[in-house]
């Protein structure tokens, strides 16, 4: 008679490899409207640009902190209108840094969410939108 009760030993090895953050790739369109939006608006820094030839579209990596873009003209890269969820620590920071500057074509406020989440989202110049967030409060 087979017994009734099974147990199962489960083995689990060390993981071979380990993944570190992605790096989100982003379509832009117009460098002077990129520019503006990522570096004067969301204070982000450029990296470093690459042009295959001063006529040919430009990638580019920025960053704020810890957060790493990707942003290109090149058109098999990506799908314009992605959208990013970006953890932060201190939303109502953020909303008050970005309300400061005026700038012309977004002045975005913070959403409570049911889901327990304050989000702010912002569409740069070529569709993408970009959503900060931050757990509610407990």
């Amino acid at each position: 008679m087979p017994p009734t009760d099974l147990t199962f030993i489960l083995i689990q090895a060390e993981p071979s490899v380990k993944f570190s953050t992605p790096i989100p790739i982003l379509r832009s369109f117009d460098e002077a409207a990129t520019r503006a939006f990522y570096i004067d608006f969301l204070g982000f820094e450029v990296d470093w640009e690459h042009r295959f030839a001063d006529d040919l579209p430009l990638y580019m990596q920025v960053h704020r902190g810890d957060l790493l873009l990707h942003l290109s003209e090149h058109h098999g890269d990506v799908t314009p209108g992605s959208a990013l969820r970006i953890e932060v620590d201190d939303l109502d920071a953020l909303h008050a840094e970005l309300q400061a500057k005026q700038y012309k074509f977004a002045r975005p406020g913070i959403e409570t969410m049911p889901w327990g989440m304050r989000e702010l989202s912002v569409k740069d110049p070529s569709g993408n939108r970009l959503v900060f967030y931050a757990a509610m409060e407990a």
